[in-house]
């Protein structure tokens, strides 16, 4: 009797490693699960380098303009500039074992949600650090002489518990950082809030502060649980706030916990981060990567997901802060 031949279905065109097709669809799964659930994604300006810890950023200040004396020589204005240096930050990785044993005892499919998870946590942790710092934006000074420092507002109607007053608040807050960015000569375009989940459903709520429906017109509405826009400003709801003084831990940002500089910024009380592109980047050393191996001395499969990158601020005043209090 001859031997079957079994089908290479992990194989690409029947040979090199039995495992290979495997890999790309964890790799596509957790890449997918990763740029699904990252909600700061086209919030900063990015660049890749493809080697080195650091990489700068330019930053110029306006150009000045003056009447023309006639026959005066024009000789130019002289423009303020300074640079940005963000420096990587380690690797950062999330990974999950996969027994043998338990994988063969368990009912259903695994590996599609171990990468799906592993996706979602680095998305949530690289979310913290760039909204870290873009708080860090809104408090911090100009960084040219001339400039404009970042803006932090203060409504303590946003605390209300009655879901109009709230909306009402954050709405006139929302006008003031719109205010605020245009008076900084911050392109309308790309400006993104980033609001804490209790405010943004507040607003939703709250019918009939701001223009929605209850089937969900242009601007969203109550049976979704939608607000699209205030101001201009695209509205993202977020649970990744760290709401408290950001000075140790995994959170804090630190040059081997996820960011360039240390993020010693307090983010308790802030409500939401109003930002243009311009205010934060982030600097790409490793882009997200995955690797899968199997071990035979533990008896099973190891899943890894992997980036490095860092983040800073870059212009203070594309960023507003909104506080309760």
């Amino acid at each position: 009797m001859a031997n079957a031949t079994p089908a290479s279905i992990g194989r690409v065109n029947a040979s090199g490693s039995e495992d290979a097709l495997f890999l790309k669809v964890f790799s596509g799964e957790v890449l997918t699960a990763f740029e699904r659930s990252s909600v700061t994604q086209g919030a900063e300006m990015v660049r890749s380098i493809s080697n080195g810890k650091s990489a700068s950023f330019p930053v110029m200040g306006r150009i000045s303009a003056a009447y023309h004396t006639p026959g005066a020589e024009i000789v130019g204005s002289d423009v303020n500039h300074n640079e940005k240096v963000i420096t990587i930050n380690d690797l950062l990785v999330s990974s999950a074992f996969l027994s043998n044993i338990e994988e063969a005892k368990n009912h259903w499919d695994v590996r599609s949600s171990y990468s799906s998870e592993i996706g979602r946590a680095l998305a949530f942790q690289k979310d913290k650090h760039v909204l870290q710092t873009i708080g860090q934006a809104a408090q911090a000074a100009a960084n040219i002489t001339g400039g404009d420092a970042g803006t932090v507002l203060t409504n303590t109607g946003i605390a209300s518990a009655t879901a109009a007053t709230a909306a009402n608040a954050m709405i006139d807050s929302l006008f003031d950082a719109a205010s605020a960015l245009d008076s900084h000569y911050v392109p309308k375009e790309g400006r993104k809030a980033f609001i804490r989940l209790e405010e943004y459903y507040k607003l939703a709520n709250a019918t009939n502060a701001v223009n929605i429906d209850f089937s969900g017109g242009a601007n969203g509405g109550v049976a979704e649980g939608k607000v699209m826009r205030v101001a201009g400003i695209e509205l993202i709801p977020t649970a990744h706030f760290v709401a408290s003084n950001i000075t140790t831990g995994v959170d804090a940002g630190s040059a081997t916990q996820g960011g360039s500089t240390p993020q010693a910024v307090n983010l308790a009380n802030y409500v939401c981060l109003v930002s243009h592109p311009s205010a934060a980047g982030t600097v790409q050393l490793m882009n997200l990567a995955t690797e899968m191996e199997y071990d035979i001395r533990r008896q099973g499969t190891l899943m890894v997901a992997k980036y490095a990158m860092g983040h800073g601020v870059l212009r203070p005043e594309a960023a507003v802060g909104i506080k309760e209090a």
